[in-house]
């Protein structure tokens, strides 16, 4: 698919007044308060307000091709499928493998997320985006498992400007934005992103809206301050083709053969944040109200059953920060309660073989609600133990509680209580229950700082996630709710950081092993107690070639596996050493950028993905794929630029 978006930009000079030189660059991550990146214990990639007012991205995908290991599959309209030093994973709980941030508060409840919810985040308008690839620090819990991402919204106390711009591209594409900051006694800061894009196959178009507000105030000696988000997205969505290499037919490739599939989804998240620095200690606390709602029709699945879900919650992050005698202490507590429903339920009857016919019947499939209850306390603790050398040592400790209300009868029978043949039906619904759960993770690292550029890492980490609801209730015939426990992953990575006057480089080598997953497989079924081992290494630098050129690039070589053996009821068989599939070994990308002495910006972009297999048994794979992206960009005054962008410059089938 060729795309050619044209963007006309309208801005004060102080609109984009927040990008960081990279001898200033900070992480607040982590830690929840700024710390220097080349002092940072772990991996991080930053994208700054230039950046992604550079990028200009569409979809995610364009902006996160930029952060090694790091992989989001591009779906019908605003789908997508991430990967953060993983594979591409598919299911009940994949979700859940991923922690996703805005203004350092999660997007949704540790037990309820969609693979989807990237969607909801307005990275478009973002001041900046970090992303964290393994297990999260001790500050953050359930669900930062593989990767952490934090979408942080522009400050109201920044300097003040007005930013508008409006896009058109084929497919009926059109996309305008607005965006500004006022210097009033109670600063504000708002934004909106307004999307309408016809898609380029049949009947795949969608409409979004994201906006956000975020005011600040001086209030009981600290800075106290309001964020609201909400997201709108109305999506027509266009279905699998099938038909190996069914990709590469220019006629076939834009049809859609499931063109009464769709996607509405709305989500509105409010924050507060107070904070108040001390003599002795750094006080914050961040009480959260959340609500997401969305409808969409499964047609990837025989019969097509709709789905319908959403979720309220509320809760509070608290955290103190205590500096002693070169001792930095982290220490506080979480709280989150959400209000959880799903309902699927299929009109019509399953076309196809009379199994499937049989098992997959028309009426209710699943209807209940639940009630879950999520607590934490963490510590993390920072000693220098010489001017260079400094360990650190983080503990989380969390429990929730799941209250399972079941609305329809139990077992795997049709809604009116009669039997499926051929065993049952596949849909099974457990009775009411409690369930909970209980983890720790722990971690423990060490930096060594050479010198003011130089710097070098060890980490030690357990990640966690509790299992999704979906995961416990929302069952395949021959699943047990006892077989579903908390999902570990443990890791080791080592990591080395250096900069000169006119180059920087990253990189570091990690190994991790995974327990306790569910997979989905090739042919739609579950299989519980999955293990999995991921080893790999990764790189990432820039080099300033000329005064006006330079040269961005980051790669990954990694290899994931299966570690245990199984023949699936009605699926495939995973062999220990295989391959997992959709996990390329190789990924990355460079960008050639270049910017004059006058007022032309141009970027060219090579984005690379590996071959990788597409089922669990290897049989299967897909060759990769290469890809070539142009931007252009021509600054008419200090106020109106006007930029031009040519993605998938060779018009390459993928």
């Amino acid at each position: 698919m060729r795309l050619v978006p044209l963007l006309v930009l309208l801005s004060a000079p102080a609109a984009a007044a927040n990008a960081e030189t990279a001898a200033d660059e900070i992480v607040v991550t982590s830690s929840r308060s700024p710390v220097e990146q080349v002092a940072h214990l772990g991996n991080v990639t930053a994208f700054d307000r230039s950046t992604i007012e550079n990028v200009g991205h569409v979809h995610l995908h364009e902006l996160l091709t930029r952060a090694a290991g790091v992989w989001v599959a591009r779906g019908s309209g605003q789908e997508s499928l991430p990967s953060f030093r993983s594979p591409v994973l598919t299911g009940a709980g994949s979700c859940g493998a991923f922690l996703t941030l805005e203004d350092g508060v999660p997007t949704r409840p540790g037990g309820f997320c969609n693979v989807n919810q990237l969607f909801e985040l307005n990275a478009e308008l973002a001041d900046r985006i970090e992303i964290i690839r393994g297990p999260g620090s001790a500050l953050y819990g359930s669900n930062s498992l593989h990767g952490t991402v934090n979408v942080l919204l522009p400050d109201p106390l920044s300097r003040g400007g007005v930013r508008a711009g409006i896009e058109l591209g084929p497919n009926d594409f059109t996309r305008g934005e607005a965006a500004v900051n006022t210097d009033a006694a109670a600063p504000l800061a708002l934004g909106v992103v307004v999307t309408d894009d016809g898609g380029f196959r049949e009947d795949s178009g969608y409409r979004q809206l994201k906006a956000h507000a975020k005011a600040a105030w001086t209030v009981g000696g600290g800075e106290l301050t309001a964020g609201l988000s909400v997201s709108d997205l109305e999506q027509e969505t266009a279905g699998f083709i099938p038909g190996k290499d069914a990709y590469r037919d220019p006629l076939l490739s834009r049809e859609n053969l499931d063109p009464e599939a769709f996607r509405d989804a709305d989500s509105q998240r409010l924050v507060l944040r107070w904070s108040r620095p001390g003599d002795r200690y750094d006080i914050d606390i961040r009480p959260y109200l959340r609500r997401s709602a969305m409808e969409f029709l499964q047609h990837f699945l025989p019969g097509q059953p709709l789905e319908e879900n959403g979720h309220t919650s509320l809760g509070v992050l608290a955290n103190a920060r205590l500096e002693s005698d070169g001792m930095t202490i982290t220490f506080g507590a979480d709280v989150d309660y959400a209000d959880v429903y799903l309902r699927q339920t299929q009109f019509a009857p399953t076309e196809g073989s009379d199994f499937l016919r049989e098992t997959r019947p028309q009426g209710k499939h699943y209807d209940y609600e639940v009630a879950s209850l999520g607590g934490a306390a963490f510590l993390q603790a920072e000693y220098g133990v010489t001017p260079r050398t400094s360990v650190s040592a983080g503990l989380r400790a969390e429990h929730v509680r799941y209250d399972y209300r079941n609305k329809m009868s139990a077992g795997n029978t049709r809604d009116d209580g009669t039997p499926c043949g051929f065993g049952g039906c596949l849909y099974s619904r457990p009775a009411d229950r409690r369930d909970s759960f209980g983890d720790l993770a722990l971690k423990l690292g060490a930096v060594f700082r050479a010198s003011g550029e130089t710097s070098a890492y060890v980490n030690l980490a357990r990640g966690f996630r509790a299992p999704q609801m979906t995961e416990l209730y929302r069952l395949q015939s021959g699943q047990r709710v006892s077989d579903v426990d908390s999902e570990l992953l443990d890791s080791v990575e080592i990591g080395l950081r250096r900069s000169g006057s006119r180059w920087s480089a990253d990189a570091a080598v990690f190994a991790m092993r995974k327990k306790n997953s569910v997979y989905r497989d090739a042919e739609g079924f579950n299989v519980s107690g999955g293990r999995s081992r991921h080893r790999g290494i990764e790189f990432a630098g820039t080099i300033d070639l000329h005064d006006e050129w330079a040269l961005s690039f980051n790669g990954t070589w990694a290899r994931h596996t299966y570690e245990f053996d199984v023949v699936a009821a009605r699926g495939e068989t995973f062999v220990s050493g295989n391959d997992v599939d959709t996990a390329p070994r190789w990924q990355g990308s460079a960008e050639l950028h270049y910017r004059g002495p006058g007022r032309v910006d141009a970027g060219l972009q090579w984005v690379s993905l590996g071959s990788h297999y597409l089922d669990a048994e290897n049989r299967h794979s897909y060759p990769g794929h290469d890809l070539a992206n142009l931007r252009v960009a021509f600054a008419i005054d200090d106020h109106w630029s006007v930029t031009a962008r040519l993605n998938n410059l060779f018009d390459t089938s993928y």
